[in-house]
């Protein structure tokens, strides 16, 4: 299994420790000093990013039943183009052992997508190991931009996806991946993600939303992109930055930072987390240039969440990743 996904798992068991009441007046764990503690009052960024802190001590102790009971059962991430659930993410966090010297989680910020759904983004360091296949120490890569969809479950907060890139400066970037071919080994997921669109209502309608973002970006289509998302718009890029509301995602998006030819999104596959709230894990590819780089075309697998605005969906985050 890729480093990437190691770390991911790592980020994941960071960021979900379930919390009671408010964000504001949750207690929990003390991995430092094996004790309970308030978490001081402040901005619902800083008090889920204190849970964080706690929670990821659990996962350095390989605790399956933790993910077990704080994440929710209609979990889903996506990793190099295959979609995992809850059950994926306990099994392998039961097998799995890290030799961490130390980590840091900081910088955290909040998007709002309804009254009991926030999307958690923080930075996230790390110095130290995961075991890969086999049993073989693979390096956690750092330091990495990471994303966590929270939705209020009674009086707890669970974890419905999680998602990170490492974080890069755009100017050297590492090389884009080519889009995949028809011999790819993935074509049977592929054709079954497609079979799954085909069958489900919502994710077809969320799909073609987001192509049409997808072409609104490649056009610079400012009043376009305005209409097809909610007013809390927030973005996660393939380098690692974060745009934490709409003025900032939309100036990126109409930006002369890229200049695309041509757009695609496939292997849509949508999970409803409620009648007006739902996720769609996808790829796209785009063929032009950014930044001066050549993109030829690259293939770009996401997530992104929607919410029902009347009978239509509308995109409220997205996160981009290389693999």
């Amino acid at each position: 299994m890729k480093a990437a996904l190691i770390n991911a798992f790592l980020s994941v068991a960071a960021l979900l420790l379930a919390a009671c009441g408010t964000p504001e007046e949750s207690t929990g764990s003390n991995p430092s000093s094996g004790g309970s503690k308030a978490v001081a009052a402040g901005t619902t960024a800083e008090a889920l990013l204190a849970l964080d802190k706690q929670a990821n001590a659990a996962y350095l102790m390989s605790d399956a039943k933790f993910f077990e009971a704080t994440l929710n059962e209609k979990f889903v991430m996506r990793e190099g183009g295959r979609q995992m659930d809850k059950a994926a993410v306990v099994k392998l966090v039961a097998g799995n052992k890290c030799a961490v010297k130390d980590w840091k989680l900081e910088d955290p910020l909040t998007a709002r997508i309804d009254a009991g759904t926030y999307v958690l983004s923080y930075r996230g360091t790390f110095d130290g190991s995961c075991t890969g296949p086999g049993g073989k120490p693979m390096k956690i890569p750092s330091p990495i931009r990471a994303a966590t969809l929270w939705i209020r479950a009674g009086d707890s907060w669970q974890a419905a996806f999680h998602g990170q890139d490492p974080i890069f400066d755009p100017k050297n970037p590492p090389p884009f991946a080519k889009a995949r071919g028809e011999k790819d080994s993935k074509k049977d997921d592929r054709a079954s993600a497609n079979a799954k669109v085909a069958a489900d209502p919502n994710t077809v309608a969320m799909t073609a939303v987001e192509k049409n973002v997808w072409e609104a970006w490649m056009a610079k289509d400012a009043a376009k992109l305005e209409e097809l998302t909610t007013p809390e718009l927030s973005f996660q890029n393939i380098y690692g930055t974060y745009f934490a509301n709409k003025a900032d995602t939309l100036k990126n998006w109409t930006s002369a930072y890229c200049d695309i030819k041509r757009v695609s999104v496939s292997d849509g596959e949508g999970t409803l987390l409620s009648p007006g709230i739902g996720i769609l894990n996808r790829t796209g590819t785009a063929e032009g240039n950014c930044n001066g780089q050549k993109l030829s075309p690259v293939s770009i697998y996401g997530t992104s969440v929607y919410v029902k605005d009347g009978d239509s969906w509308k995109l409220a985050f997205s996160l981009n990743r290389l693999d």
